[in-house]
């Protein structure tokens, strides 16, 4: 639509409008009134953008034709400005929606006083409503954009601080940059890890658990969280193998990472899904930081039994089972779904075979803790030998 269908006076209100910077104030002042979020910035920031937004949109309404998305920069910087300030969407659309409405109740005014005719008012004013729609869709196009850049910026710092901490890969984060990504240096941190790996869920349960503070973020593509509190149940996923150590001061953080990364495949044998406390597995995780060892006391306290022998290996599982159960015949019959004489009689047959002090009711019954952490240990090495190959020397972290 040409300027002169449009109306040359009205078009001169407007010019007039722009440059009255009372009427700047008074849209500031709108804006800032219907959006708290907006109204926290200083006055001055509104008032940039204001007068940006009004001279550059009239200089396009008034040319003829369409406007392009060039007539728009504004608009779209003033959006992406917002969401670097951290202003949400919404609130950036109340502060425009009101400077928007307020500039119409002036312009009606003053075209009014200037004896403008109602139907070039009302022509010029559907117009004009038109291209604000316009210009409003710039400003959301804008803060999406911006923030999609922000969040993928703010993720791959988030990264490089925890590679840096969890695996000394790049060189140490500052106190600011552990500060932006949530971290302080004199703080306690709990290091989760998970056996998460596809990149969108990966995200998401990270933003989840480090809602609270702290990081997420992927190292050796698995899922690792720095929190300074353990994550609420609700916040937990039952489907998530994850596990997680007690609070921990961030320079030793590297340790208590490994630790955790070692107990995944530890926690996955367990078969219970869901999250796991570290020190549930510290016992595991000690044993089988020693394959070689393992493999030697296996030798030595089962040498003689055979791994491919169906009956051996059901002794084994017997014994550990009586282990597991604080040495009770009951309880171990009850989780065996056996008859009490049935282990006695496994036992007293592992005995013969090893001589392995487990007959209840015979000397030798009632080992101390380190002969039980042992005589556990070999049995557990030699189940879990695959069958036909003895007592292999086992690597638990493969």
């Amino acid at each position: 639509m040409a300027p002169t269908a449009r109306g040359d006076v009205f078009v001169k209100v407007l010019w007039a409008m722009a440059a009255d910077e009372d009427i700047v104030d008074d849209l500031v002042r709108a804006a800032r009134a219907e959006a708290p979020e907006v109204a926290r910035l200083p006055a001055t920031e509104t008032r940039r953008h204001v007068a940006l937004l009004f001279s550059a949109g009239l200089a396009s309404f008034e040319r003829a034709g369409d406007p392009s998305a060039s007539d728009f920069a504004e608009a779209a910087r003033l959006g992406a400005d917002r969401a670097a300030q951290g202003i949400s969407i919404g609130g950036l659309l109340c502060a425009v929606q009101a400077g928007r409405n307020r500039a119409l109740e002036i312009a009606v005014q003053r075209a009014r006083d200037a004896a403008i005719p109602d139907g070039v008012l009302l022509e010029v004013l559907l117009e004009l409503d038109r291209y604000l729609g316009i210009m409003e869709r710039h400003v959301i196009a804008g803060h999406r954009a911006a923030e999609q850049a922000l969040a993928s910026t703010r993720v791959e710092a988030g990264d490089r601080v925890l590679r840096a901490l969890l695996l000394g890969d790049e060189p140490a984060p500052s106190p600011a940059e552990l500060l932006r990504a949530g971290l302080r240096t004199d703080g306690r941190y709990h290091c989760l890890v998970g056996e998460v790996t596809d990149p969108g869920r990966l995200r998401a349960v990270g933003r989840r658990l480090a809602a609270g503070g702290g990081v997420a973020g992927t190292v050796r593509g698995r899922l690792a969280v720095l929190t300074p509190r353990m994550p609420a149940e609700d916040l937990l996923d039952p489907g998530v193998l994850m596990v997680a150590a007690p609070a921990w001061p961030l320079p030793g953080i590297r340790a208590v990472f490994d630790l955790c990364l070692a107990a995944l495949p530890i926690a996955a044998r367990s078969g219970r899904p869901g999250p796991h406390l570290l020190v549930e597995h510290a016992g595991d995780l000690a044993l089988s930081a020693q394959p070689v060892l393992a493999g030697l006391v296996t030798s030595a306290v089962l040498g003689e039994l055979r791994a491919g022998d169906d009956f051996h290996r059901e002794l084994v599982s017997t014994a550990m089972a009586y282990l597991d159960h604080g040495q009770r015949l009951d309880h171990t019959a009850a989780a065996l779904h056996v008859h009490p004489n049935t282990v006695r009689y496994r036992l007293r047959r592992l005995h013969e075979l090893t001589g392995v002090p487990l007959v209840p009711g015979e000397p030798g019954e009632g080992l101390t803790v380190l002969a039980t952490v042992g005589l556990w240990w070999a049995l557990r090495t030699w189940r879990e030998s695959p069958a036909g190959a003895g007592p292999a020397l086992r690597d638990f972290d493969a």
